[in-house]
């Protein structure tokens, strides 16, 4: 046999044989995200200055990993937050306001870029337009809170750039408590970081991220290192999921919704003409508890008249035909309204904001093909925006990518923790008492809850059903209202009565 031959033989086993020690290793030790964690933390710190509210200030910008642990102590996830510092104050008094958003699998980007941060993305305020193609409008926000509140932004595992390492498991987060938890132990780490334990302390969250407020303010309370807040600030509101979930044979949800539908069904020149909206808003709730509700729960206890006069005023305030009313059993389901409200036109309506509306492909559907109008036509801006702002302002140089959503974490979420074998039945999603026995517990926690008069996922009516109950502190309640949907923010008219709105909430419980 040729020796030449024979040698690149045992040069080619030799290659081999290093490449599996190298792959081996990679798995059992050494890797990013390998069970032993032998880095730091990575950060990214820039210096910026801007103009806020009139005042001109210089602040930091970090954008920063930490570490969670578990009992043992051992790292369990990587979680990244961007951290607005003002430069030059008192920072152990420094008032600081948490902010994430929903989902599950919502990182804190819409928030970030939407409304709170330094620089803001602009969509068409009027939701007439699709956001079409780079490059997007961004701007210097003057309105920001830079002025009275550093600001953090936090990305939960599995968003942004957060993820599981070491010995932890997407199961160890991906859950209601869990969550909570791991946005706990990251409050209380920054604060010790920070030195903040003596400052102000807020949070705003936006959709789930207001389910995910009412448990971490409970277990803030918790674990031996007690966290009060001042106040909370919930953004399209979902305490109570019973009134946010329009399912069939769910009674409740059809009360909830009626308002919305017929304030969205006014924006679209199908009922309501010649009223103000703070006037046929409060005529379809006066329905809604006076005569709808009642009707929902007499069911065929009614006769064929009554259920007739129902939906003869269904029809009024929902636009929809009443012989298709009646055909509903005098129910509508809301990804149906979505659809037939403008059915005619060949149009579904936005979910997030129901002004917007897109003409669809399939015009016999029953409910949208194309997915969310209000959703599809501004997601593109946020992306594009912030994933430059990340490379540019900011200068992070990471090799991951920034993931916005993540519908894995949807579809794997535990929403209660079920002990194996135990007798479980499902029920609806509430963390309203939760955020209730916190404040009679902390007497001085007030909360703001901001309504978007056509959001058709978390309905404004809801909101003031769900404080109605639970035994909260009524006077320790305040309800916005403003004319856009879910992001309100989006629309500047209410960009800017929002800003107002926080910013004198924020100032009053600041000593």
């Amino acid at each position: 046999m040729d020796q030449n031959f024979i040698n690149k033989s045992a040069m080619i086993k030799k290659l081999s044989l290093i490449l599996l020690l190298l792959q081996s290793t990679l798995i059992n030790g050494f890797s990013q995200d390998s069970l032993s964690v032998n880095r730091s933390p990575q950060a990214f710190a820039t210096i910026h200055s801007g103009t806020f509210n009139g005042k001109q200030i210089s602040y930091k910008a970090l954008v920063k990993e930490t570490f969670l642990t578990n009992k043992k102590g051992e790292v369990t996830a990587s979680m990244w937050s961007t951290s607005y510092l003002k430069e030059n104050s008192d920072h152990k008094k420094r008032p600081v306001t948490f902010i994430f958003n929903g989902g599950p699998g919502s990182a804190s980007i819409w928030l970030h870029m939407g409304f709170f941060g330094p620089k803001v993305v602009k969509v068409d305020s009027e939701a007439n337009q699709d956001d079409g193609a780079a490059p997007f409008k961004f701007v210097d926000n003057k309105q920001a809170l830079l002025d009275i509140t550093d600001l953090v932004f936090i990305d939960p595992i599995g968003t942004g750039f957060s993820k599981v390492m070491g010995k932890g498991k997407n199961e160890d987060y991906w859950g209601l408590v869990e969550d909570a938890e791991s946005i706990s132990q990251f409050i209380r780490l920054w604060l010790k970081e920070h030195k903040r334990w003596q400052a102000p302390k807020f949070i705003a969250g936006e959709s789930f991220g207001t389910t995910r407020a009412a448990k971490v303010a409970e277990v803030l309370e918790e674990g031996g290192q007690h966290v009060a807040l001042n106040g909370i600030i919930l953004i399209s509101q979902a305490l109570d999921y019973q009134g946010s979930s329009s399912w069939q044979d769910n009674l409740v949800s059809n009360f909830t919704y009626l308002p919305s539908m017929a304030l969205t069904a006014r924006y679209h020149g199908k009922a309501g003409k010649g009223k103000s909206i703070e006037e046929f808003a409060q005529e379809a709730r006066t329905f809604a508890y006076e005569q709808y509700l009642p009707s929902l729960f007499k069911g065929e206890l009614q006769s064929a008249s009554e259920k007739e006069e129902i939906a003869e005023r269904l029809s009024y305030f929902t636009g929809l035909e009443k012989d298709y009313i009646l055909r509903s059993d005098n129910q509508i389901l809301m990804h149906r309204f979505k659809k037939e409200l403008l059915r005619r036109e060949g149009k579904a309506i936005g979910t997030l904001d129901g002004r917007f509306a897109a003409v669809e492909t399939d015009q016999v559907a029953e409910g949208p093909v194309l997915g969310d109008p209000s959703d599809y036509m501004t997601e593109a801006a946020y992306s594009a925006v912030f994933n430059q702002y990340l490379l540019d302002d900011l200068q992070v140089k990471l090799d991951q990518p920034y993931l916005s959503s993540n519908s894995t974490i949807g579809s794997s979420w535990r929403w209660r923790p079920v002990p194996d074998g135990a007798y479980w039945e499902p029920s609806y999603v509430s963390t309203a008492r939760s955020l209730s026995e916190v404040m009679h517990r902390n007497t001085a926690l007030k909360v703001m809850v901001a309504n978007g008069y056509y959001d058709l996922i978390t309905p404004f009516f809801d909101a003031e059903y769900t404080f109605a109950r639970h035994n909260f502190p009524q006077e320790r309640i305040q309800m916005k209202y403003y004319e856009a949907g879910h992001m309100m923010y989006n629309r500047q008219e209410d960009f800017d009565a929002l800003a107002r709105d926080i910013r004198a909430f924020l100032e009053k419980l600041i000593p």
